[in-house]
């Protein structure tokens, strides 16, 4: 499990005083642990995995949002720790598909489906949610959709 290794991490990031990521780490923890609150109240995914890997892809969007307005406005250093931080939760991650692996997976779903027109997009959106949610940037996958069913 994906918290096993986190937690695993920051024991050694602790013994070897590697404070940037242990400070990340301990931000990634915290994150989690906001999460499962979250889900208390709500409906939790069924796979732990899936709402790690969630929380997760979440803070690197953050931080890369982050570092694209730390650019613009010339804060460099702030940048550079945003930098850290993302190379620190990626660790964390599973791979990630390229994109034809992602082509490959629209197709089969698209053509289970008989996905034919935009119309059918939010069903095909669902189902690769579903199937590969964890390994997929669904922001770069919805453009990948659109442009199949096109």
């Amino acid at each position: 499990m994906i918290r096993d290794d986190i937690k695993a991490a920051l024991v050694t990031a602790m013994k070897g005083g590697d404070k940037p990521s242990t400070a990340t780490i301990r931000l990634i923890q915290a994150a989690i642990k906001n999460r499962d609150i979250e889900a208390r109240t709500g409906k939790a995914p069924a796979d732990d995995d899936a709402l790690v890997v969630e929380v997760l892809q979440k803070m690197v969007k953050q931080r890369r949002e982050s570092i694209e307005l730390y650019e613009k406005g010339n804060r460099a250093e702030l940048a550079e720790v945003e930098k850290a931080e993302v190379v620190v939760i990626e660790r964390f991650l599973p791979r990630q598909m390229d994109e034809a692996e992602t082509g490959a997976a629209i197709e089969a779903i698209k053509a289970e489906l008989g996905a034919s027109s935009v119309k059918d997009m939010g069903r095909v959106m669902a189902v690769l949610k579903e199937r590969h949610g964890t390994t997929l940037d669904m922001s770069k996958a919805s453009a990948a959709v659109k442009a199949a069913l096109s």
